[in-house]
């Protein structure tokens, strides 16, 4: 570099441009642009599992394999009826748990069961309700119906009389006959209902 400018003036050392003038004494260098840092791809985070369904199926009449195993066991359920009277009906529900666990390897909650329970119930009662309508109809359960009121003890003889001529006409009849079928509904649904809750509190916990 020298030590003067063309200008004739006397320059420092390492000077870049002339203090007089202002000419460059020496090419400058121009550094480059730092090149970006490039940053790593974003990932998403995974998508959260699906909660758990810890409820059990939801079983209702669009359950075309609940709704069998509900017909096949209100069916043998009825033609039992005649030899485990109150028992067939109760243990239905059970097996109706039993089969459908068997069937779709699906666990069951108590919820699941009375679901089941009550499906199989509605198929028993119009099987039972037909049973109990040829007893009456034969003039079985007329009997039965009479004889029972006439041998319970009562307080009042003549208003137990009356009410046996009552239930003698067909008016009384047909109450009877309504009631009896009301009473039968409650029974054939619960004890369903209460055996598809046991069944599947005691098998809905392990797998088939």
């Amino acid at each position: 570099m020298p030590d003067s400018c063309t200008c004739g003036a006397q320059l420092p050392p390492d000077a870049l441009f002339c203090h007089k003038c202002g000419k460059p004494q020496r090419d400058l260098v121009t550094p480059d642009d730092p090149p970006e840092p490039v940053s790593a791809p974003v990932t998403p985070p995974p998508p959260p599992p699906p909660p758990a369904d810890t409820a059990g199926p939801r079983l209702t009449f669009h359950d075309q394999v609940a709704v069998r195993i509900a017909v096949y066991v209100g069916v043998s359920a009825t033609v039992l009826c005649l030899i485990f009277p109150l028992v067939n009906w109760l243990a239905a529900g059970f097996v109706a748990v039993y089969l459908y666990r068997r069937k779709t390897r699906r666990l069951l909650d108590v919820s699941a069961g009375i679901h089941i329970g009550w499906i199989t119930g509605l198929v028993m009662f119009p099987l039972g309700a037909l049973v109990f309508a040829v007893n009456a109809i034969s003039g079985r359960w007329g009997s039965l119906w009479l004889e029972q009121m006439k041998n319970t003890p009562t307080q009042d003889p003549a208003l137990q009389r009356q009410m046996v001529q009552f239930f003698q006409s067909p008016a009384g009849m047909a109450v009877a006959l309504l009631f009896s079928l009301g009473f039968l509904f409650l029974l054939i649904i619960g004890l369903s209902v209460a055996g598809g809750a046991f069944g599947a509190k005691v098998l809905g916990g392990h797998r088939a």
